[in-house]
């Protein structure tokens, strides 16, 4: 079992403290209410560039066909819709490949459903609601997990890895991206400006819930540095770990290899 001590975050809801048994409940109730603006609070939160930063994100896992990719906290469908695409570059006849999409909120996968019924991929991906603690899947049946702006709302945070791990196949690969730490002091505080003042201010006015996007906001602070996530990855067992900072760090891809 893993220590509270070693997952101090699951005593925190942003700034506040809470009980850990309280807080999957709470971060639900966030992405209840944000759902319909999901890509509108990323645009705000990324200042617009978290677009790009998926697109390299998926770059970097280089799909292909055959493979088990498993999308966790990806319910809106923007990893697993740029997947597929990838693979569509390849021969009809190639081997065909399973993307799993898993989230924890329901609200989160209709959204999701809804986006992929628009563009036609309705019956391209299996849907899955799940906690990314307890992942209903088998041992060492996936080959590619992602999780993208999704372990920092994860109560905690080495279970949920541990659980990557479990289910990823021998020479399977993890790929995270999250915010992170910015690495110049000048944008540090810039991005810290940005983040305190703008940021609560356009969400009040454009989506009428300023404090499920304060929350959003004080996650980032309470989540692990850089060199913090690649030791907490590497603990669980995985291999060759490696950070990729994005845009100064506000972003960073965490990969890593289950040798």
């Amino acid at each position: 079992m893993t220590s509270n001590h070693q997952n101090k975050e699951s005593r925190w809801f942003g700034n506040r403290a809470v009980d850990p048994e309280e807080k999957t409940g709470l971060v639900r109730g966030v992405f209840d209410s944000v759902a319909d603006n999901y890509d509108l609070m990323n645009d705000l939160m990324s200042l617009g560039i978290h677009r790009p930063w998926k697109d390299s994100f998926v770059r970097m896992i280089r799909p292909r066909p055959g493979l088990n990719y498993l999308d966790v906290a990806g319910g809106t469908g923007d990893i697993a819709f740029r997947i597929y695409k990838k693979l569509q570059q390849f021969p009809e006849t190639a081997k065909p490949s399973q993307i799993t999409l898993l989230d924890l909120n329901p609200n989160m996968l209709s959204v999701g459903r809804d986006r992929a019924m628009d563009k036609g991929l309705g019956t391209s991906f299996d849907w899955v609601c799940g906690n990314a603690e307890y992942l209903p899947l088998e041992d060492n049946s996936q080959d590619v997990y992602t999780i993208a702006f999704g372990l920092r709302n994860v109560t905690h945070i080495d279970t949920a890895l541990s659980e990557a791990f479990r289910v990823l196949k021998p020479g399977g690969r993890f790929f995270c991206l999250e915010f992170s730490k910015v690495q110049i002091p000048v944008m540090d505080r810039i991005y810290d400006v940005y983040s305190d003042n703008v940021i609560p201010l356009l969400e009040e006015k454009v989506a009428g819930d300023r404090d499920s996007y304060q929350y959003l906001v004080e996650s980032i602070r309470q989540f692990p540095s850089q060199e913090q996530l690649k030791r907490r990855v590497e603990a669980v067992g995985f291999k060759t770990c490696s950070v990729k900072n994005l845009s100064f760090g506000i972003a960073a891809i965490h990969s890593a290899v289950k040798a």
